[in-house]
């Protein structure tokens, strides 16, 4: 009886192990989707706008860890018109650019 209660409690601390790491491999996913009331629609916020996102701290000199739904409004005006002005065809133009040069 023992023995089995021991190779239980080594079964269910196993997987509190395995679910912990795989909770927090899928926490750095967290997508959502972004409404935009300047220009009155949606973006898809996942790995690809989080590129833009870090663009734009880059260029205005902000901190790329905060997240974006705790900035200012103001703030969050600020890279909805910078977003706008840096579309997606800019940045495949771009990579187009790089890879004949290379």
């Amino acid at each position: 009886m023992t023995r089995g209660l021991h190779r239980l409690n080594s079964v269910l601390l196993a997987l509190a192990l395995a679910s912990s790491v795989a909770g927090i491999a899928c926490g750095e996913h967290h997508y959502y989707r972004a409404y935009d009331p300047y220009y009155t629609d949606y973006h898809e916020w996942n790995a690809h706008e989080e590129v833009y996102y870090r663009d734009w701290t880059r260029e205005t000199r902000r901190n790329s860890h905060r997240d974006f739904r705790k900035l200012r409004a103001e703030e969050q005006k600020e890279y909805w018109t910078w977003r706008h002005n840096h579309g997606d065809r800019d940045r495949d133009h771009d990579r187009d650019h790089d890879r004949d040069h290379h």
